[in-house]
């Protein structure tokens, strides 16, 4: 069976990762980092979301047998208002040790006098899947929406309390997971994944 490392540290990616990856059907051993002893500290200095991916997935294979698949993760919020931010800042937008509350209250600072349309943005999410003889494979998932005025609900983590997908009068936080699952950017990500893995493994 492959098995499949997914390089994070943070649990609630671990969770959504493998539980989609989980309910394709699929016959792939889903591993934390956890299992092989931890994943490294890793400075996240790329200018993008697939340069970060990038140097996530080499520094975990750097410390695991070199023949394993890896499995990472660089996402993040880009809203048009404020050119793109915060983009690869996602997760540090309010400061290197700021959590999820202080980012989102920075960015509805920045949005302070901006309504309606002009408030969109889109998740965005790379994933990108290194395996044995140097292959590499990169998988791209976005999910359109608007930023909301106020946090609205607790589930999720990052910026969903603020997110409102496209179609929806919910905000991320509000919706349950089994929704989310299906129209979130790591889903998309995770779908292009899931069809190239099972043509890989028909073949």
């Amino acid at each position: 069976m492959m098995t499949i490392y997914l390089a994070t540290r943070n649990g609630k990616k671990i969770k959504e990762l493998s539980g989609i990856i989980k309910a394709s059907g699929l016959k792939i051993s889903i591993a934390s980092v956890m299992d092989t002893g931890d994943m490294p500290i890793v400075e996240e200095t790329a200018d993008s979301f697939i340069g970060n991916a990038k140097l996530k997935a080499y520094a975990l294979k750097e410390m695991t047998a070199k023949n394993i698949w890896i499995l990472t993760d660089d996402s993040g919020l880009m809203v048009d208002a404020i050119k793109g931010q915060p983009g690869v800042y996602s997760s540090r937008y309010a400061g290197n040790d700021a959590n999820d509350t202080e980012n989102i209250s920075k960015l509805l600072r920045e949005l302070k006098g901006v309504e309606g349309i002009d408030r969109s943005g889109r998740f965005v999410c790379v994933l990108l899947l290194i395996g044995p003889d140097g292959l590499e494979k990169t998988f791209e998932g976005i999910c359109e929406g608007f930023i909301a005025n106020k946090p609205m609900g607790e589930n999720g983590f990052g910026y969903d309390p603020v997110f409102i997908p496209a179609g929806y009068s919910q905000t991320f936080g509000l919706l349950d997971e089994s929704k989310k699952s299906k129209i979130s950017h790591r889903a998309k990500a995770l779908n292009e994944l899931i069809s190239w893995l099972q043509s890989r493994i028909e073949n």
